[in-house]
């Protein structure tokens, strides 16, 4: 079956977090301009269609049921399931992935699947392990083009949810091994201070741009993962640029943007700025 372009694209499986992340894109299509949901089941064996129809047919009709007002297309394809994923990424506004698959090892926080996507896609990819309506949006700043890209999607996300956006700056001394040599009290004032001008710089105009948002502007000395996924614990969505300020040139997915994937508990939405920045 082809698909319209366009839209909001979900990888599913069967699992339930596949499922998670439909109802979780049902959700979001409507709070964008757009009420179509593109439902793929991709697998290199034709002898399962009738099951892989019969499965995404249910799982669907569930879903279209909480969101009447979204289309929801079925599809079956072949391929290899990352692949085809990111191949879409290049026709569609947002691609949806659960975070762990049907076929992911016990134990296992993130799958291959969406490790890849969210790797490789060519635009944001949001990451559903628990689907949540309630609670602030989170962006990470960072001082890097990726970190602009993604306020942009977390501003939009804000406004479309007529939610609080908590812009959240991690910081830390420069220099040595600091659990070998502490920094003094002055450094550590030095790089708070130069912590509070950048998150300032950087988050200047927005508000002009989203007068609707309330906008929290937050810092906390640590590591940037900890102190991402420990805050955002209330939020409903975490967004993160796809490689940070410290990421080296031919990095594929920022370590930062990684361990949140791995870590956080919720949504979580990474954005990179080498296609469009899709506002809600």
């Amino acid at each position: 079956m082809a698909w319209e372009e366009g839209g909001i694209v979900v990888g599913v499986d069967g699992s339930e977090q596949s499922i998670a992340a439909l109802s979780w894109a049902a959700v979001e299509a409507g709070r964008r301009r757009t009420d179509r949901v593109h439902a793929f089941v991709i697998n290199d064996f034709p002898a399962q269609d009738d099951q892989a129809w019969k499965m995404l047919e249910t799982i669907a009709g569930r879903v279209r049921a909480d969101n009447p007002s979204i289309t929801i297309s079925e599809v079956v394809t072949r391929g290899r399931p990352a692949a085809a994923l990111i191949d879409m990424s290049w026709r569609t506004q947002l691609i949806v992935v659960g975070a762990r698959g049907r076929n992911t090892a016990v134990g296992t926080l993130l799958g291959s699947v969406s490790t890849k996507v969210a790797t490789h896609a060519h635009c944001p990819v949001a990451v559903v392990r628990e689907p949540r309506t309630e609670g602030p949006v989170y962006v990470g700043v960072d001082s890097s083009p990726h970190s602009q890209d993604a306020l942009e999607f977390a501003f939009a996300a804000a406004a479309a949810r007529r939610s609080e956006l908590v812009a959240l700056q991690i910081w830390d001394v420069p220099g040595p091994d600091i659990s070998i040599v502490p920094p003094l009290p002055d450094e550590i004032a030095l790089a708070e201070a130069d912590a509070q001008r950048s998150i300032a710089e950087q988050l200047a105009g927005w508000s002009e741009r989203y007068p609707e948002v309330s906008l929290v502007k937050a810092g906390q000395r640590g590591h940037p993962v900890i102190g991402l996924t420990e805050r955002a614990r209330e939020a409903q969505l975490l967004v993160v640029g796809h490689r940070g300020r410290g990421g080296f040139a031919g990095l594929l997915l920022g370590s930062v943007a990684a361990g949140v994937l791995q870590h956080a508990r919720c949504p979580v939405a990474v954005v990179r700025g080498d296609k469009h920045n899709i506002r809600p």
